[in-house]
């Protein structure tokens, strides 16, 4: 007997995978991050495009690219439309219990790493940040 919910996840997972959102290059990203998982292969490139406001550092535009299991290419689709319009200060505190939300999954530990990758790629890519935008 399979769980309805569970079925919806799963969905949603493969959805996200074989039609990822936001894939693909911008023109002229303010950054350029890209992080690999040498145990599975999976390997994510994040390129953004920021702007600056009173309240922050605000992510206008975001583009990832890669190639990996469905876990990490879903999860890599599903954080760039979570963060689009987002401040930096916001993706500082996203964590694994955010990823595992919003995939909607526990996650096992072997595919902690696989899901968790675009989150580390993304908070790299906003640190290096600091370097042209200040805290």
């Amino acid at each position: 007997m399979t769980c309805p919910i569970m079925d919806l996840y799963r969905e949603a997972i493969l959805d996200h995978y074989k039609h990822p959102r936001n894939f693909g290059h911008l023109d002229k990203p303010d950054v350029v991050m890209e992080e690999g998982n040498i145990t599975c292969g999976d390997r994510i490139v994040m390129e953004l495009r920021v702007r600056r406001q009173a309240s922050g550092v605000m992510i206008d535009d975001i583009r990832f690219s890669g190639e990996g299991c469905a876990i990490s290419q879903a999860s890599a689709s599903m954080l760039t439309e979570k963060v689009k319009g987002t401040s930096r200060k916001q993706v500082r505190k996203l964590s694994r219990i955010d990823i595992e939300e919003m995939l909607g999954t526990t996650l096992t530990p072997s595919r902690v790493k696989c899901a968790t990758l675009p989150l580390e790629v993304l908070q790299k890519a906003m640190v290096s940040l600091n370097e042209n935008y200040g805290q």
